[in-house]
C-alpha cells in the first residue's frame, strides 16, 4: 500500500541499446564529477571521454544541464526506493514520528550532498527546479496521518515541513566549506528534529 504514495515516476520503454548509452554517458559523467568536478563535465567532452558521438548525447540529454537532471533523477530514484523499502528507521517498520524525523536528516543529507549538481543542473532557459517537494509532501502528510499530532490541517502543514527540506530553500542556502559539511547536515537535522518533536508532542 505504501509503494503508492511515492511515485518513482512515469516507466521509460528503451531499446537495450539506448540504455546501455545512457548507462555509459551516467557513468562517466560522474567519473569526471568526481575526478575533476562538475565544471569540466561538457558535452564534447562526454562524448570524447564514452567513445560515443556528440550527436548520442545530445539526443539523450538535450544540454549540459539535462546531464545534471539525469544524474539527479537517477539519484532522487534510488533515494525513494530506500524511503519505500528499506531498513527503518527511514523505512517501513519504525514508528511514524521516527520516520519522519529519519526522512527529514536523509532528505537533508541527500540535498545538500548534490548541491553542486543541482546547480549545474540550472537551465536559464527553463523555470528553477523545485525539487521532490510534492513527494515529500505526501509522504510526510502520510506519516503525519499515522503519528496523529493535535493539528487541524495536516495537509497544510505537510506543505509547510515539505518546503523547509527541499530546493530551492536549500539550494540557496550559504554552501558550507567542503570540509563542513557535515556539520551543516547535522545542524539541519537536528534543527528538523527538534521541530518534527515540537509538531507531534501529545
Amino acid at each position: 500500500m505504501e509503494r503508492v504514495l511515492i511515485p518513482l515516476g512515469k516507466p521509460r520503454t528503451e531499446r537495450a541499446d539506448a540504455v546501455r548509452n545512457r548507462r555509459q554517458l551516467l557513468s562517466t559523467a560522474r567519473k569526471v564529477i568526481a575526478e575533476s568536478g562538475v565544471d569540466k563535465v561538457t558535452m564534447d567532452g562526454l562524448a570524447e571521454l564514452s567513445g560515443l558521438g556528440k550527436g548520442t548525447v545530445f539526443r539523450r540529454f538535450g544540454t549540459r544541464a539535462g546531464i545534471f537532471h539525469a544524474i539527479l533523477d537517477d539519484d532522487e530514484r534510488a533515494f525513494q526506493e530506500s524511503v519505500l523499502s528499506g531498513p527503518p528507521p527511514l523505512g517501513p517498520g519504525a514508528e511514524p514520528v521516527e520516520r519522519l524525523v529519519a526522512y527529514g536528516r536523509a532528505r537533508i543529507a541527500f540535498l545538500m550532498t548534490h548541491l553542486t549538481i543541482a546547480r549545474a543542473a540550472l537551465d536559464r532557459n527553463q523555470p528553477a527546479p523545485v525539487g521532490e517537494a510534492s513527494i515529500s509532501q505526501t509522504h510526510i502528510r502520510m506519516l503525519l496521518r499515522q503519528a496523529q499530532p493535535d493539528i487541524r490541517d495536516l495537509g497544510t502543514l505537510a506543505v509547510q515541513l515539505a518546503a523547509a527540506l527541499e530546493a530551492p530553500l536549500l539550494l540557496y542556502l550559504a554552501t558550507p566549506e567542503k570540509t563542513d559539511i557535515d556539520r551543516h547536515v547535522e545542524r539541519l537535522g537536528s534543527s528538523w528534529e527538534a521541530l518534527i518533536a515540537r509538531v507531534c508532542r501529545a
